[in-house]
């Protein structure tokens, strides 16, 4: 009888202590609820430092842009389930991009209010409790799907929603025209995301409110407020132990340390331990800036590992411009396209070195107005490439595009793309990757076309199919392929039209610049 009267007594001191802070948000948000933790153990839900600072910085439309494992969705489903059971006639909708995942989702929400006190349970009872839905006797309701679109909502939560736009860009674009406009003025909106290459709503989205926060604009109900949570900040992303951290990764962290990013050594022993697993992957997983996690590859990009170590190199880098050798002859090389995208390539070989100088991409022009660009550019020329196309007879001219340019003074050499595979034309690119400079300034589009040349996804099966997906990047990256075939058949057996002695005194004079 003793134990259960010190029973009764705690739970009284429960009630009466939830009775004197049931009208403080923040109390109920740190004290009601029980989440289930990464080890699997029950455990009270308490704000970590992202959670805390997004809550004090929240405005009516928030995009959020994240490091991994920062419990942001959790976060959000809490906070909707906190409004929904002590506001009448809310609202709350949560978005991911799968069935499953939305499930998964609501299973945190359900379990916080599975385990809130009976005093909570009584006074606001679930009047509907279904695996993707709950109502209350208050008629506020919080439920998960891939889509809102038909709702009424006062509070919507979208999640993951760069992979959304990277994988599924219909759905990207109905819940943008759909779900996004269930809501009115004042009410609010979580949209957060890892990176997922600099393409779709998300990336739109993210640089819109990004640069309203660098302007320090005052915000309206409807514009975006910017919250970028890197790496860095997070207390536990940290190793003490002695780690030997290679050369070209103190060098990312020189970069940083340039931004005004200043590392510890126990964080970078645990960046760089944590890049060996994520390798592709860890600038959009554990980005350092927001410009970085934009940076980062795409899922089943081809080149994802050449870039980011280019990048970490300095050889794809916007503080790094590569200008033209006047002393070296240029080459050029192009995918042909009329009604389709034409991509033209100018590179330089110094020494070892491929200096990627230039580049013009344009549709719906014949060769002529591609001749015409290349000779009003200032470069002193060597070749001129295309692939087996260009050796193809037009029927409106009844030339080849080999013809017409020899017409108009561009003798093209035809590459053998025709009977080289494409896997080992990917290859080639690879095998070069490493001597590769590209100027970001003239070559931004290029860059961007590498960076989203990607595996084709498979909808249905949820999976990347071996060949290339054709989009509006493919002709950048077809063209960049063709240069590497040039390089490998025609350039590296004659050192690019000059003599040992002068491409080494052309290495030695140019190369010093990037030490």
């Amino acid at each position: 009888m003793a134990k259960i009267g010190w029973v009764e007594k705690q739970k009284q001191k429960q009630m009466e202590l939830i009775a004197k802070h049931l009208e403080d948000p923040l109390w109920r948000l740190n004290n009601l609820y029980k989440i289930v933790d990464k080890e699997g153990r029950q455990t009270d839900f308490r704000f970590n430092w992202p959670q805390q600072k997004l809550y004090k910085e929240m405005w009516f439309l928030n995009i959020v842009l994240k490091a991994r494992q920062m419990g942001m969705s959790t976060f959000v489903g809490i906070f909707f389930l906190d409004r929904c059971l002590f506001y009448a006639n809310t609202s709350a909708g949560i978005i991911a991009h799968t069935r499953e995942d939305a499930e998964h989702m609501f299973k945190r929400v359900k379990f916080a209010y599975d385990q809130l006190p009976d005093c909570i349970k009584t006074l606001r009872t679930a009047t509907v409790d279904s695996a993707r839905e709950l109502v209350f006797n208050n008629h506020s309701s919080l439920r998960v799907g891939t889509s809102m679109r038909g709702s009424t909502l006062q509070y919507l939560h979208i999640s993951e929603f760069g992979k959304i736009c990277s994988h599924f860009p219909d759905k990207a674009r109905e819940i943008i025209s759909g779900s996004l406009n269930t809501l009115g003025s004042r009410q609010y909106v979580f949209i957060e995301s890892t990176a997922e290459g600099k393409e779709g709503h998300f990336y739109d989205l993210c640089k819109l409110a990004e640069a309203d926060k660098i302007a320090n604009k005052k915000l309206t109900p409807l514009d975006y407020r910017f919250h970028f949570f890197p790496w860095f900040e997070c207390p536990e992303y940290r190793i003490e132990e002695d780690i030997v951290i290679p050369q070209e990764i103190d060098n990312y962290f020189l970069d940083l340390e340039a931004k005004g990013i200043d590392l510890s050594q126990e964080q970078k022993n645990w960046y760089y331990k944590k890049l060996l697993t994520q390798k592709d992957d860890m600038m959009r997983e554990f980005p350092s800036t927001a410009d970085e996690a934009f940076e980062s590859s795409v899922d089943g990009s081809f080149y994802a590992k050449w870039i980011r170590e280019a990048r970490f190199e300095g050889r794809i880098s916007a503080e790094h411009a590569i200008p033209w050798d006047k002393d070296c002859r240029v080459n050029v090389v192009f995918d042909p396209g009329i009604l389709d995208a034409c991509a033209v390539i100018w590179f330089q070989c110094i020494g070892q070195e491929i200096h990627v100088i230039d580049y013009y991409e344009h549709s719906g022009e014949g060769f002529a107005h591609y001749a015409d660009v290349i000779k009003k550019k200032p470069y002193v020329y060597d070749k001129y490439f295309g692939p087996h196309d260009i050796e193809s007879h037009q029927f409106a001219v009844g030339l080849s595009t080999k013809e017409r340019a020899a017409q108009l003074g561009i003798p093209l050499i035809t590459l053998n793309t025709l009977r080289t595979k494409l896997e080992d034309g990917i290859e080639a690119v690879r095998s070069i990757f490493h001597r590769v400079w590209i100027d970001t300034k003239n070559c931004s589009r290029l860059v961007k076309c590498l960076e989203n040349y990607r595996k084709e996804f498979d909808v249905d099966f949820q999976i990347y199919k071996s060949r290339p997906c054709h989009d509006q990047y493919s002709h950048g990256a077809d063209s960049f392929r063709y240069m590497a075939l040039a390089i490998k058949a025609h350039i590296d057996e004659d050192k690019g039209g000059i003599t040992d002695a002068e491409a080494e005194r052309l290495y030695n004079r140019y190369h010093p610049r990037f030490e």
